[in-house]
C-alpha cells in the first residue's frame, strides 16, 4: 500500500473548499489511490512529467507516484479549466 503526501497547493484547495460532499468525494478517491495508484480512468499528464490525473466531476486530481518509497504525491486539485 502507498502513502499519500499533499503539496501545499492541494492542501490549500481542500482547506478552502466549502462543499463538504465534494471534499469527501475527493478524499475518498485519493484514499483509493493508496491501493491502486493506476485506476483505469487515470490519464498520464505530460506537462508535469510522469504525473497522472483522475476526474471527480469537473475537478481533477494531479499526482505523481514514487515507487521507490511507495509514495503518492498529490500535486494539485482544482477545476479542469484551471489545472492545465
Amino acid at each position: 500500500m502507498f502513502s499519500i503526501r499533499y503539496e501545499k497547493s492541494a492542501e490549500k484547495f481542500l482547506e478552502k473548499l466549502r462543499d463538504r460532499k465534494l471534499q469527501k468525494r475527493i478524499l475518498d478517491k485519493i484514499e483509493k489511490l493508496k491501493e491502486d495508484p493506476y485506476p483505469k480512468e487515470a490519464k498520464t499528464i505530460e506537462v508535469y512529467g510522469k504525473a497522472f490525473r483522475v476526474r471527480i466531476g469537473d475537478y481533477r486530481i494531479l499526482y505523481i507516484i514514487d515507487h521507490s518509497i511507495k509514495l503518492i504525491v498529490v500535486v494539485e486539485i482544482d477545476k479542469r479549466e484551471r489545472i492545465y
